[in-house]
């Protein structure tokens, strides 16, 4: 009681100023239209304002969330796509696919560990055996290769990244469909390396490089990146820098892509390697 008293002894001259001002403001607001208009625009100006960024807050927080139900349904595009789609030039059907022709199952999983700055780079994803993922099976960031599976345990999974100097990929031109094996030399991880292009092939900046679909693991036509830089060293072939498609920095959301006829597929192929 007695530091209340000291304050209001100390500060009194302030505060009967200020009431008197909130007297003065009122009297003025409500005693003149004008100035009554003018209070109760700038009162709802800020109000507008502060529900403004309320509403934004709440947006960015929500963000997460949009993201995860963004991700599940491009995916299930995916799986849609996957069932419809039929190549008319093909003749001849599997018929143990009971799944409409459906080649490639899609799911979607959020990376929860990443790394760029190792010569050997993985991500861990929160899915795993118990949600169908497996082993071999490709991940894409839904934009361009991302990486693949090696290790499973019930709810969790390991996959190589793109960015590890044990990854290799078979890659194509997309403008003329020369293909040759794609890695990364463990320097920029916005770079890889296209290796084993003939020399006589034309190449120009900007050319899109595209999954092959001749391993089991990743199927065709998924985007890599664009052609940045190339030259011609010793021997027949080039050495074609590419940019990549997947911003690693970013890895966040990303989508498991699952062969259903893979097993099948490296079955025949071992019977003539």
């Amino acid at each position: 009681m007695r530091s209340l008293l000291t304050f209001l002894a100390r500060y009194n001259n302030l505060i009967i100023f200020l009431i008197l001002e909130g007297i003065a403001g009122y009297l003025l607001a409500t005693g003149n239209n004008y100035h009554n208009a003018r209070v109760v625009n700038a009162i709802n100006g800020l109000v507008n304002g502060l529900e403004e960024k309320i509403i934004n807050t709440r947006t960015y927080l929500n963000l997460r969330d949009i993201n995860k139900s963004l991700a599940a349904e491009n995916v299930a595009l995916r799986n849609s796509i996957e069932r419809l789609v039929k190549n008319e030039n093909s003749l001849f059907v599997s018929v143990s696919d009971s799944v409409f022709r459906q080649q490639y199952i899609h799911a979607t999983a959020e990376v929860i560990d990443n790394s760029i700055n190792r010569q050997k780079n993985f991500f861990t994803i929160n899915k795993g055996l118990n949600q169908g993922i497996a082993v071999n099976m490709a991940v894409t960031d839904g934009l361009g290769v991302a990486g693949v599976i090696v290790g499973c345990t019930e709810n969790f999974s390991i996959a190589m990244s793109m960015l590890n100097i044990d990854f290799k990929l078979s890659a194509r031109l997309k403008s003329n469909g020369y293909f040759g094996s794609l890695n990364w030399d463990g320097r920029d991880h916005r770079k890889a390396v296209l290796s084993e292009i003939p020399q006589h092939v034309f190449v120009s900046i900007g050319d899109t490089i595209e999954t092959t679909g001749y391993s089991a693991i990743f199927p065709e036509g998924i985007i890599v990146g664009t052609v940045s830089d190339f030259e011609k060293r010793g021997g027949d072939f080039y050495k074609i820098t590419i940019s990549l498609a997947t911003d690693f920095k970013k890895l966040h959301f990303v989508d498991v892509i699952g062969n259903m006829k893979k097993t099948e597929q490296l079955e025949l192929e071992k019977l003539f390697k």
